[in-house]
């Protein structure tokens, strides 16, 4: 069955069309830095093919679970043990359930180890459940890095793995990727060279331009194009979408993430106390770890934070007065405190 999805339009009007059973052979690849509108085309995709295939979305930001209140996906939440990960995502393959895998909250290497584990067993699956899906991974650049960063060498293997099963081996069993990044350069080879079909988005960087050209086979004065692009404008390639670059604007969704890009607004009117505002902690959340020096007293140029210390009286000013005339002469009428040594307990 041929199922052709409205992506959007071309520049002459027309409207260009996705076709879902070529995709699930051919596997998609968009690419555009931030604000080029990258997320509104993957939420258009999955919205116009809902109704057609099974999607699961691996979601680092929770963008997409507002999809479940339209189009009824199942929610689920990474921060669980790899047992609960495997059976969920057996379950899925087994009963065609479309789902969001939000990571939201968790650190670079827990999203990395839960999508990885996530993965591996929907393509572990029984051949009994090899049915079609579509499995979008958004900021695939995090799971798929084309150079080991600050992550273990563990994490790291368990979603490169993944991510190279799902774009290399993932056509006879079903599984059909659509992988979303900001930068390409960031993206392993050996994964982005998997997909058959492209949407490029705006691209400033010299060296996401040139593997976007590799991919698509432009020159380098071609791919310049990617620098004029406006935010939801794409330029389509491929079996699925077009035979020759296409510019295609993407258009309308239905659903919205929960996050939007920040918008100007205006300050808030000036305050007269705006220091006492800022460092008198609130009543209920007063910690002593609040008051506490971030450095060692005696560090040479240190400055005790204002107001850390009831108001001295009288006779302390006295004290500190009498003090000054005695041991620093020449400093003026105001005292200074001995600085405490590290670790000295006693109260000046």
């Amino acid at each position: 069955m041929k199922v052709g999805i409205d992506m959007g339009t071309a520049s002459d009007g027309a409207s260009v069309p996705l076709d879902i059973e070529e995709l699930l052979a051919t596997r998609l690849l968009v690419q555009g830095n931030s604000g080029s509108g990258k997320s509104h085309l993957l939420r258009r995709l999955l919205e116009q093919s809902a109704p057609w295939v099974q999607q699961c979305i691996i979601d680092p930001e929770g963008d997409f679970v507002t999809l479940a209140d339209k189009f009824g996906h199942v929610v689920i939440e990474g921060e669980r043990t790899e047992a609960e990960l495997i059976g969920i995502a057996s379950r899925i393959r087994q009963h065609r359930v479309s789902c969001v895998l939000s990571l939201e909250g968790l650190d670079i290497e827990q999203q990395m180890r839960s999508a990885g584990i996530f993965l591996n067993a929907m393509f572990d699956a029984d051949r009994d459940y090899w049915y079609p899906v579509l499995v979008v991974v958004d900021e695939a650049q995090m799971f798929a890095p084309s150079v080991a960063g600050d992550v273990s060498e563990e994490a790291r293997k368990i979603s490169l793995g993944a991510m190279t099963n799902l774009m290399c081996r993932g056509r006879k069993r079903g599984l059909a990727g659509v992988i979303a990044t900001q930068r390409l350069a960031k993206l392993a080879k050996n994964v982005a060279a998997e997909a058959s079909n492209f949407l490029m988005g705006r691209t400033f960087l010299d060296i996401d331009m040139a593997r976007a050209a590799s991919l698509l086979g432009m020159d380098r004065r071609t791919a310049e194009m990617f620098h004029d692009l406006k935010r939801g404008s794409f330029v389509a390639l491929g079996p699925a979408l077009s035979r020759r670059p296409l510019p295609v604007t993407i258009g309308h969704v239905e659903t919205s993430a929960r996050s939007t890009s920040p918008k100007l607004t205006p300050l808030p009117e000036a305050v007269a106390d705006v220091e006492d505002l800022i460092f008198t902690p609130d009543p209920e959340r007063t910690d002593p770890a609040d008051h506490a020096p971030s450095q060692c007293p005696a560090t040479p140029g240190y400055r005790y934070p204002r107001r850390a210390f009831p108001a001295a009286s009288g006779s302390d000013r006295a004290f500190r007065t009498e003090g000054a005339g005695a041991g620093n002469a020449g400093s003026g009428a105001r005292g200074v405190a001995r600085r405490p040594a590290c670790g000295d307990s006693r109260t000046s």
